[in-house]
C-alpha cells in the first residue's frame, strides 16, 4: 500500500500557463499534489499567478511565499543579478524550511527549480530524504558552432562556461549533489556530469510534459489546409536557439521549392541580425518575423505549418517540440539536449551537430524529403502524437515521481 507523504518542495520559479522553469515548477507541483500533502516554498512575485489558478489544483498544496524586502533587492532587475539573488534566496529559504520541518516533520524534500546543476540547494541540509532535480545545464553548444555566433553570443557561451566551472568547485554545490538520495537529470550530458561530481544515484528523466487535455486541444487545433509548404520556428531569438541555421537551410531549400515559406515567432536580441541575414540571403520575401505573440496565436500559427524546425544548440527542455508533436507535426532538431530525447526517427529528424555547414545541409535535405513525401509528413505526425501520449503526458510523469517517492522513503 502506498503511503501518503508530507513533501516539502523548493520551486523558486513556479507559475501557471508558462513553459520553461516556471512551467516545470507549476506542473510538477500539481502532479506531486495528486498523491501527497505538499508545502511549496516559492517567490512572493509568483503569488498573483498562483492565486489566480489555485482552483485548478489539489487543495492539499500549501504555498509558502518568500522574498527579501524591496530595500534589499533593489539591485535585481529582471535577469540582471538573477543568479546571485537566487543563491541568497536559497540560503534564506533553508532557515524557513528548517522552521517548517520542526512544525510539520516532512518525509521528503524535493528541489525543483531552478533546475541547474551548478547552483546549490541548501535544503539538502535538512535531515530527511532529498531529491534534486530534474537538473540541466551541462549541455553546451559544440565548439565548431562558435564561429557562427556574433560576438555577443560568443561572450555568452564563455561566461556560461566560466559560471559552470566555478559552480562545479563550489562546496555547497557538491554538497547538494552528494547529499541527494536521488538526482534527476534532464539530459544525458548533465547526467554524466553529475555522476563525475559524486552523485550517489542519477536517473535520466525529461523535465517537460504536456497534459492530456492540452494534447486533445492541440490535436483538434491542427487544421492544416494551405497547399504551400510552411516551415516554422518558435522561441526566444537568442544565438543558441540556432535560428540562423534554420534560415541558412531554408535559403538552400528555396532554390528548388520557391513556393515555401518560413515563419519565425519570438522576440530577442538576435532579431535584427536574423532579419538582416534573411535580406542578405535574398529570402526576406519568404520569411515572416511575427515577433512575440499570445500563446493562442502561436498555436494557431503552428497549426497552419507543416514542420517545426528547432535547431537549438543547448536546450534542456524544448517544450515547443512537444506542442508541435501533439499537433501531429514532424520536428527537425539537432541531436543535442532535450529535443534529442523527445524526437525519434519515427517522429522527425535528429540532425548531427558536427559543423554549422553540415547541419545546414542536413536540415535542408530533411525538409526536401518531407516536401516530396506528404505521406511521410502524416506518418511522422501521427507517430509524434503517439509518442507524446506515451511518454510525456503529465499524469504519467506524476505516477512516475510518486513511485520514486515511495522507493526513496523506504
Amino acid at each position: 500500500m502506498q503511503k501518503k507523504l508530507k513533501v516539502l518542495v523548493s520551486a523558486y520559479a513556479c507559475e501557471s500557463e508558462k513553459g520553461s522553469e516556471p512551467g516545470v515548477g507549476w506542473n510538477w507541483v500539481k502532479q506531486i499534489g495528486r498523491f501527497h500533502e505538499v508545502w511549496v516554498i516559492t517567490r512572493s512575485s509568483n503569488r498573483k499567478s498562483i492565486e489566480q489558478e489555485k482552483f485548478k489544483i489539489p487543495s492539499n498544496i500549501h504555498w509558502v511565499y518568500f522574498d527579501f524586502p524591496a530595500c534589499l533587492r533593489f539591485w535585481k532587475k529582471g535577469q540582471r543579478g538573477v543568479h546571485l539573488y537566487y543563491y541568497l534566496w536559497q540560503i534564506a529559504v533553508y532557515f524557513l524550511a528548517k522552521r517548517l520541518h520542526r512544525d510539520i516533520n516532512f518525509d521528503i524534500v524535493h528541489h525543483l527549480t531552478f533546475g541547474v546543476y551548478w547552483l546549490p540547494s541548501f535544503l539538502s541540509l535538512l535531515p530527511i530524504s532529498f531529491i534534486y532535480g530534474p537538473l540541466g545545464g551541462a549541455e553546451s553548444a559544440p565548439k565548431e558552432f562558435y564561429r557562427s555566433f556574433r560576438l555577443r553570443g560568443k561572450i555568452h557561451e564563455w561566461l556560461r562556461y566560466i559560471a559552470r566551472s566555478f559552480g562545479e568547485h563550489d562546496p555547497f554545490v557538491l554538497m547538494s549533489i552528494r547529499r541527494a538520495k536521488l538526482v534527476l537529470a534532464k539530459v544525458k550530458e548533465t547526467g554524466d556530469r553529475l555522476s563525475l561530481l559524486g552523485a550517489r544515484e542519477v536517473q535520466l528523466y525529461p523535465e517537460s510534459g504536456i497534459s492530456i487535455d492540452e494534447i486533445e486541444i492541440l490535436s483538434i487545433t491542427n487544421v492544416r489546409e494551405c497547399s504551400k509548404f510552411k516551415v516554422i520556428s518558435i522561441g526566444r531569438l537568442v544565438h543558441w536557439k540556432g535560428f540562423h541555421l534554420g534560415l541558412a537551410a531554408f535559403s538552400e531549400l528555396l532554390g528548388d521549392f520557391p513556393s515555401c515559406e518560413y515563419w519565425i515567432i519570438g522576440e530577442g536580441p538576435e532579431r535584427q541580425s536574423l532579419e538582416n541575414m534573411s535580406k542578405d540571403l535574398l529570402i526576406d520575401h519568404k520569411v515572416k518575423f511575427y515577433g512575440e505573440l499570445p500563446r493562442n496565436d502561436v498555436m494557431k500559427k503552428l497549426s497552419e505549418c507543416d514542420v517545426l524546425v528547432h535547431p537549438s544548440l543547448h536546450d534542456s527542455g524544448g517544450w515547443v517540440c512537444l506542442e508541435a508533436m501533439a499537433m501531429e507535426k514532424p520536428v527537425l532538431c539537432l541531436d543535442l539536449g532535450g529535443p534529442a530525447m523527445q524526437v525519434t526517427e519515427e517522429t522527425g529528424f535528429k540532425i548531427s551537430a558536427a559543423t554549422p555547414e553540415q547541419s545546414v545541409i542536413d536540415l535542408k535535405n530533411a525538409l526536401v524529403r518531407l516536401i516530396k513525401d506528404s505521406c511521410m509528413v502524416r506518418r511522422m505526425g501521427q507517430a509524434a502524437r503517439n509518442r507524446v501520449l506515451e511518454y510525456f503526458d503529465w499524469n504519467k510523469k506524476g505516477d512516475w515521481i510518486n513511485n520514486i517517492y515511495q522507493k526513496v522513503v523506504i
